[in-house]
């Protein structure tokens, strides 16, 4: 196996949905070792972090049954908006893209909180957490899907996230990525 830490922005391989990339995870790291690798698994474009790679096809299968039987256990970090709760954990189904509700469970851990003496809004002050996501199951945008749902989306997140919150974050900082990163 092989690990890289994936920026924001970067698709892990050629796709369909996205013809405007020209680069790609997959070439990049086989043009960098000069060895093919094969992706274990996946990370959206706009999430940064661990991607796992393999250099052989039988230990693509083997550790994507050991994801599958959930002997894997991933760590993301995020910022989101408002007060988060110390710890919850969202049970919640989402439909893909072809119409089918899939189980998602995910995990959840408040690191830490702040309060900016930033008007937003009717409020006098903007809040915002730091937190740990765990997935349990593994569902397209599922973090992402589950922390909007919860409404403390991610800062950044477009479509899943608030568009208020991320302009003033564009405007305030220049932020153009999400923050979240598959940190483990």
């Amino acid at each position: 196996l092989i690990a890289i830490n994936k920026p924001n922005g970067l698709l892990v391989h050629r796709t369909p949905i996205a013809t405007d990339a020209t680069e790609f995870a997959v070439q990049l790291l086989r043009d960098q070792i000069q060895r093919r690798v094969s992706p274990v698994h996946r990370l959206d474009r706009k999430t940064s972090g661990v991607l796992l790679f393999a250099f052989e096809p039988a230990v693509v299968k083997a550790v994507q049954e050991l994801f599958i039987e959930k002997q894997v256990r991933k760590k993301y970090l995020a910022v989101v908006r408002g007060y988060f709760p110390d710890e919850i954990t969202v049970d919640y189904p989402l439909t893909n893209d072809r119409g089918k509700t899939q189980e998602a469970v995910t995990f959840f851990k408040k690191i830490s909180q702040t309060e900016l003496d930033l008007p937003f809004g009717k409020h006098a002050t903007s809040r915002y957490s730091f937190i740990e996501a765990y997935p349990q199951t593994g569902r397209m945008h599922q973090i992402r899907k589950h922390l909007n749902h919860l409404r403390h989306p991610i800062i950044g997140d477009r479509p899943h996230g608030c568009n208020k919150q991320n302009k003033l974050f564009l405007e305030k900082w220049g932020l153009r990525t999400m923050l979240l990163h598959a940190e483990h």
